[in-house]
């Protein structure tokens, strides 16, 4: 398949992408699911003209996912890949939780994807034309983060253990990874945008120094405590991509 044009043909590349992860058994395919899911609500958005310019954020969206898709890709292709997607697709036969997985996925996504996708998007044009569409799927991404609560607790069922090391812990974990992290990706985006085609390479080395930093924390937490519930978490998760993943899927 061509290099996709519209939301729709992103979806049949995730979906691709999820089946192929399936059959490898790869944790790969646990963030290739969230990002499926988010993006199947924003084209339901965009479908019913619910943006300020639908034109213009499907074509952000189309070019946000094809980092992902080219990324994976190439890494199993063999070819060069940013820093932030390398040590994602490289840990994913790490034994991490379920979460740490997805959120690694997240981190190089939206922490280093997002800004350098909507700057090119809106090369010649005023960023600022973006922001209420932009933020807008925040809104989108925060919804859909309360129900992957309820999703991952099926397949990751002392998940709730982190919420007694703090308020909500989990949550926040994800919530940063997902909306906060958008909130940064705009920072980047402004960065980026005003800056010339030479002076862009050096800037986004800076960003992608930052987003690998946070992997590596992600995936080796500071705290020992964290660390310890994170494994027992683990030791109780299915372990069956496929299984994880179909029951994710259920309505």
């Amino acid at each position: 398949m061509s290099k996709p044009t519209t939301i729709k043909e992103v979806l049949m590349e995730l979906d691709l992408i999820i089946e192929s992860c399936i059959t490898k058994n790869s944790r790969l395919g646990l963030f290739a699911y969230l990002y499926r899911r988010t993006t199947a609500e924003i084209l339901k958005e965009v479908e019913r003209g619910g943006f300020e310019n639908n034109k213009q954020l499907e074509q952000m969206d189309v070019a946000f996912a094809n980092l992902y898709i080219n990324a994976y890709k190439d890494y199993n292709s063999g070819k060069k890949v940013s820093a932030s997607w390398l040590f994602s697709f490289e840990n994913a036969g790490e034994e991490l939780t379920i979460l740490q997985h997805i959120m690694l996925g997240v981190n190089a996504h939206i922490n280093l994807d997002l800004g350098i996708a909507t700057a090119a998007t809106m090369y010649g044009k005023e960023l600022t034309l973006i922001e209420n569409d932009f933020n807008k799927v925040n809104d989108i991404l925060f919804t859909i983060t309360n129900e992957m609560q309820d999703r991952l607790s099926r397949v990751s069922p002392l998940l709730f253990l982190l919420d007694l090391l703090g308020k909500n812990t989990d949550e926040k974990v994800i919530d940063f990874s997902m909306r906060k992290a958008r909130e940064q990706s705009w920072n980047s985006a402004n960065l980026l945008w005003a800056l010339d085609e030479t002076q862009k390479p050096e800037a986004i080395a800076k960003i992608e120094l930052l987003v690998v930093a946070l992997a590596k924390f992600i995936k080796d937490p500071k705290s020992k405590l964290i660390a310890y519930v994170l494994k027992g978490i683990r030791s109780f998760e299915e372990k069956n991509v496929g299984l994880v993943i179909s029951k994710l899927q259920k309505d």
